[in-house]
């Protein structure tokens, strides 16, 4: 059995997968991944996403610079979720949100409402220019 083959694909081919930060445990970043796109993860260990508005593979980091080195892949209880651990690459300290910041998830709960919690690393129009 091909080790692809294990992963439960959802009706549309894609896996949701979770970036996490090796050093520091930061949850970077949720995508999809098609089977090619977690084929060629592996084969390069470059972390190759499905872009689901373009209809197409994403290699993190072609339009930015913003490389995830991938260090490992790993596969729920359930067989639905892939994990990478990565390395982000690109900028000190990484970057791997569109938005300039280190994590897409740097909204908070504050009683009643949503706040940015952690800065803007680099401007998104000095990202994607």
């Amino acid at each position: 059995m091909n080790w692809l083959d294990a992963v439960k694909w959802d009706r549309d081919g894609l896996v949701p997968v979770i970036a996490q930060e090796i050093g520091s445990h930061d949850v970077l970043m949720f995508a999809f991944m098609n089977r090619e796109a977690l084929a060629r993860t592996a084969e390069l260990r470059r972390a190759v996403y499905w872009s689901r508005s373009r209809k197409r593979l994403w290699v993190k980091g072609e339009e930015s610079g913003h490389v995830q080195q991938v260090h490992e892949i790993r596969l729920d209880c359930d067989n639905d979720v892939v994990l990478l651990k990565v390395t982000q690459l690109g900028h000190e300290p990484g970057i791997a949100c569109h938005t300039g910041r280190h994590s897409c998830f740097f909204q908070k709960l504050e009683g009643t409402a949503w706040a940015s919690v952690e800065p803007v690393l680099k401007d998104p129009e000095r990202i994607y220019k």
